[in-house]
């Protein structure tokens, strides 16, 4: 299984790259937000090869703003991935889900030679979903053994723990499967 790890402002700017294949990069959140650290986290990234990602924190309400606002900052290059992070907001609120699904397809719509996947966490995937729907692909948190997330469903990325960061691994045999994946 291949290692990851997602970052987001509250992590340097210059991470430890050493054993991993990619990264998923917070770009933005909402309509306003953009991760100030952005533009250096990706340079780091692409200094070390690794595959990119980014994700938008998903808040209720003016998807189809969110979406042009995430896909107007997030880099634009072949092979990129794409996430919404679905999950609860600073204010105890959360999209629902068809505001989830209607947010993955348009940044698919905007993006269409991108890989678009849902982020979220086993509770919202069991509990709030109700149509499966993930986009190209489910990236799911579940904090337990690597690679074995308390779900059904096929997954692509498992975020297993936050401590001391979020890491992940990605279910593809190889770096180069993950990239010709990804590359659509």
């Amino acid at each position: 299984m291949l290692r990851g790890i997602d970052v987001s402002s509250h992590q340097p700017s210059a991470y430890a790259t050493t054993g991993l294949s990619f990264v998923f990069i917070k770009a933005t959140e909402g309509r306003t937000y953009t991760n100030p650290k952005l533009t250096a986290q990706t340079r780091t990234a692409r200094e070390a090869g690794l595959v990119v990602g980014y994700y938008h924190f998903l808040w209720p309400g003016n998807l189809t703003a969110q979406a042009e606002y995430f896909v107007g900052k997030a880099p634009e290059k072949a092979g990129d991935i794409l996430a919404v992070d679905w999950e609860t907001t600073g204010e105890g609120t959360h999209a629902s889900n068809a505001e989830k699904d209607r947010f993955l397809r348009k940044v698919k719509e905007l993006r269409p030679r991108h890989r678009v996947v849902l982020y979220c966490n086993r509770n919202f995937w069991l509990n709030l979903d109700s149509t499966s729907y993930a986009g190209d692909g489910l990236w799911i948190a579940d904090y337990v053994a690597a690679g074995k997330p308390r779900i059904k469903a096929k997954w692509r990325f498992h975020q297993y723990t936050d401590d001391p960061l979020d890491k992940n691994v990605a279910g593809f045999a190889s770096k180069a499967a993950l990239r010709e994946w990804a590359g659509g």
